[in-house]
Formats: C-alpha cells, structure tokens, sequence
C-alpha cells in the first residue's frame, strides 16, 4: 500500500511507542570467546564481563500504538512500579545508555513470598535460601548507580536501553553490544495495566539475578572441581548439588536450531540459560499473586488483571525464547542459500483455546466440570489457556474477592488459567534475515506469511526505514478498511473507543546478523 506523508506524519504523531538501534558492526558476528569464560554446559559458553564479542545482531526498530484506554495508577510495590520506574522509560525516540536497571534497586524482591516461591516454574527443587539471601544481597548493591564493574555478563554496566506502554501493551529492549547481547519483553496487558507494568518493571530484572546466580555458581562449582585431585576423599555428588536448582527444571524445552528439519526440530538443547528465565518468570509470578492477595482487599480488580509474556535473548548467534500467552515471535529465513523468497516458522506456541491441544488439555484437566469452557472461553471469560497473573481463575480464594456477576461461577477445580510457560532456543544460521516480536494485535489482521512479506519488501525498498512502523501503519490501513472508512478517521477515534476496530498492537524487529543497514529511527550510540 502507497504511504504518503500526510500518513506517515498521522502515524508518527499517534504512536506511543518508537525506538530503534543500530550496531556499530564491523566484521561478521562469530563469537570471541574468552579463556576464562564459565561453561554452564557442554554447548553453551557465557563470558565473564568486561570481555567483549561481536553481536549477531545489526539492527531493531519497535513500534506500538495503543487502543485501550487505561488510566496510570498502578500502586503494585507500593507505587514503585507505576509512579517511579516506568515513567522513566516510556516512549523513548531512541535507546538510551543505562549504567544499570533503574529498578532493581528500588524494589525488594526478598518480599514474603520469596521463602515460597523461589522454586523453578515447573516445581524444581528449592533454591537454597541462605545462598538466595546472600546473592540478593550482593545483587542490590551491585545495582546501586555507584558500582563501577559487574560480575553478570547480563548486568553489564554498558547497556542501551528502551521501552514503553501502549495502552495496556508493555515494551521493553536492553541490550550490550559489546558482551553481544540482546533482550527484548513484550507484556500484553489485558483487564487492566497492572500485570504488565509488574513485568516491565521486574522479569529482566529477575532474569540478570538468576542468571548472575547461574555465573557464580558455576564459577563456584568450577573453583571447587580444581581442587579436587583423583584421590581426595570428598562426596562430588555434593558439588553437583551447587547446580541442582538450575537442572531440574520442568518447564517445556524444545530446540528449534533448524525449524526447516523437523526431524530436529525437538533436539535437546542447552538449558541453562532457559531455566534461568523460567526461575525469572516463576518469581514474577510469585511475586506478583502475592501482591496481589495483599491488596485485594482495596483493590479487588487486580484478582482479574493478567498479561502475556513474550521475553526474547539473543545471545551470541543463539535465540532463547520463552512465551506465555498468544504474543508471537516470528523468524524469517531463506529455506535455500540462493532463494529469495522468505519462508515464515513461529518460534512459539499459541496458547488459547484455538488451539486444540490447548482446549484439549483444559477439558482432560477438568473431568468433573461440565463447563470449562463456555461460549469459546475459559470459564466463559478469557480466550487464552495459559497468562501471567489472572488470579481469579487459578485460585478459590480470589475469585472469591469478585462481586456479582464478576466472579466465576462453579470454580470446580482450578486452575484453568496455566503460568507454565513455553520455552525454544534457536541456532541463527546464515540463511536467518530477522525475527518478528508482537503482541497478538497484529496477528488480528495479518497471517505470520504476511507479516514476513511486509517486513522484507520494506527493507528492500527502504533500507533506511523503520520495519515496525511500517507494520503498524499497514495494520491501521487494513484495520479502517474492514471498518470500511479511511485510515485517517480511523486514527481520530480516542483510545478505547477505538478498540472496537483494532487490539493494542506492539512490535519489534531485529535484524540478524552483521547486515549493514540503517533505521531512520536508530541511533548509533
């Protein structure tokens, strides 16, 4: 569809969210891997900090636009999260350098609910807490704005970083080009902010402690394995414990390292890095349930409040990918060397009652429920099967806190809503060109095909353009279209009446590999 500049300069004026980087890529992006990098497994090799490697990415851009209307009076971590932290980071024009997180500092995740839930989100075996306590300890103050070094790779004082809300959609994008890594969240809110403005504030925060607990422990058991000669009496089943809680890890694992051979599809992969975002995303959840029954009683509504979780890794030329909900990541590449046609594979799961393993596994779950799903809804109230928060269908007692016709009624055996999430890793091949991250706002109006014809078509035509921008904007022409006005009229209508034409819709794209191109919206830093 022919853009014009009286569209182009509607859109940018209505966008919530635009953000873009480009590397400063010099050679191709092979791993430089250091003499004293920690091995957390026989195929994954994660750098101490301050050594540098070259990224297998080149280039983002993001872009969102809001229809719900949501008013900004999140008080989750006693307004920490709404009034402080997220502020900071909304609506940027480019990244920004960040010595830090701007929140892990302020929030104390040692909240009542630690001694509980710091258990991987599949049930592994407790960390142990005295570790935990230290680690949290040392964590914080590594956080503070005066530290001058890091010892996680993930933490690196060195960071760009950028993000913002679009209605009750979540973006967030961090990364180190120099240790050669990359995290993109996107959290689509849904009943509410609260969920996802809780995640944006918490789950990479989440994911650097663990990760830094997987780097000192490793480090730990490595220091340890060197002093032990062939004839020194000491139980070595002992050290192999220092890492139990980062093995046993329950959540679903699957290696897409060629989505083209499905006879490989399901090879095992490394899965210490995962377990690290599951442990991240099983604490979120924790954290957040607990809040939640802490403040149900002034706010009853959070009970019903959830959010998708789509939080993508980029780490030298591997993609680790872990989604909840129906947000999608969406990889483009070349099914032959010479082919110029992109193929599309999703990465993720889809997890609603679409589905039908999905719907399936909910009515197995619950024999003795006549009604589990009503109307093409769980409990006749959401279409997802599996959403972080949403507490009023996986316990009594909070559906309990609803009134009238709010509240679930014949709650026979919950849960009904899962927070297991689905986990992949990819080994980016030369043959990858990028990777499509949105909320489930864009697949509304375009199947996953379409989404990579777009995509590569623009940059073709447009080496210098945003991609995500233009995904946008061509959603809106589609959205006003079905509506059958003009996509001008359709970019009128206020938020939350606007709902009713097209969901908050949140993208980012990431060019893979060292490709050298440049986005209007980027910034070299």
């Amino acid at each position: 569809m022919t853009e014009d500049s009286e569209h182009t300069t509607l859109y940018t004026e209505e966008l919530s969210v635009s953000f873009g980087y480009h590397c400063n890529v010099t050679a191709p992006g092979t791993l430089t891997v250091a003499p004293d990098g920690f091995t957390f497994s026989s195929d994954t090799t994660i750098q101490s900090s301050g050594m540098k490697m070259s990224s297998s990415f080149s280039c983002l851009s993001g872009a969102a636009l809001g229809a719900n209307a949501t008013l900004a009076n999140t008080n989750m971590c006693n307004g920490l999260i709404g009034e402080e932290i997220l502020p900071s980071l909304d609506s940027p024009t480019s990244f920004r350098r960040m010595a830090s997180s701007p929140s892990f500092s302020r929030l104390d995740l040692a909240s009542s609910s630690s001694h509980s839930s710091l258990t991987t989100l599949g049930g592994s075996t407790p960390i142990d807490i005295d570790f935990v306590e230290t680690e949290r300890n040392i964590w914080k103050s590594a956080s503070a704005p005066s530290r001058t070094e890091s010892s996680s790779f993930l933490n690196a004082m060195d960071v760009q970083m950028a993000g913002g809300a679009a209605g009750e959609d979540r973006v967030q994008a961090v990364c180190s080009e120099g240790n050669g890594w990359l995290f993109c969240g996107i959290y689509d809110g849904f009943n509410g902010r609260d969920a996802a403005d809780f995640l944006a504030g918490t789950l990479y925060d989440n994911i650097c402690f663990y990760l830094h607990m997987l780097e000192l422990r490793t480090k730990k058991l490595h220091d340890s394995s060197k002093t032990v000669g062939e004839g020194d009496n000491i139980d070595r089943n002992m050290l192999l414990t220092v890492d139990a809680t980062i093995s046993n890890s329950k959540g679903e694992w699957k290696s897409l390292s060629s989505p083209l051979d499905e006879e490989s599809k399901y090879k095992n992969c490394p899965s210490d890095i995962v377990d690290c975002l599951l442990q991240a995303l099983g604490q979120a959840e924790n954290d957040f349930m607990c809040m939640v029954e802490q403040e149900m009683e002034d706010r009853p509504d959070l009970v019903s409040v959830g959010s998708c979780v789509l939080a993508v890794l980029l780490y030298g030329n591997d993609i680790y990918i872990l989604n909840l909900g129906d947000s999608r990541a969406i990889l483009a590449t070349k099914y032959i060397q010479e082919e110029t046609v992109l193929k599309a594979f999703q990465l993720t799961e889809t997890h609603n009652v679409d589905n039908e393993v999905e719907l399936r596994k909910i009515l197995a779950d619950h024999p003795d429920d006549p009604s589990p799903i009503i109307n093409g809804r769980v409990k006749g109230k959401l279409k997802l099967s599996r959403a972080f928060g949403v507490g009023y269908l996986k316990k009594s007692k909070l559906n309990d806190a609803l009134m009238g016709i709010l509240q679930v009624q014949n709650l026979c055996s919950p849960p009904y809503i899962y927070s297991d999430p689905f986990t992949a890793c990819h080994s980016v091949s030369e043959n990858d060109q990028f990777v499509v991250l949105a909320s489930d706002g864009l697949f509304d109006f375009f199947t996953n095909d379409e989404v990579v014809l777009l995509v590569h078509q623009f940059i073709q035509q447009n080496p210098s353009g945003d991609p995500a921008k233009h995904l946008i904007e061509q959603l809106v022409h589609r959205a006003a279209d079905n509506a059958g006005f003009r996509a001008e009229d359709l970019m009128r209508i206020p938020a939350g009446r606007r709902r009713k034409y097209h969901d908050d819709v949140t993208i980012v794209v990431v060019m893979l590999g060292n490709k050298q191109r440049t986005s209007t919206a980027s910034t070299s830093l």
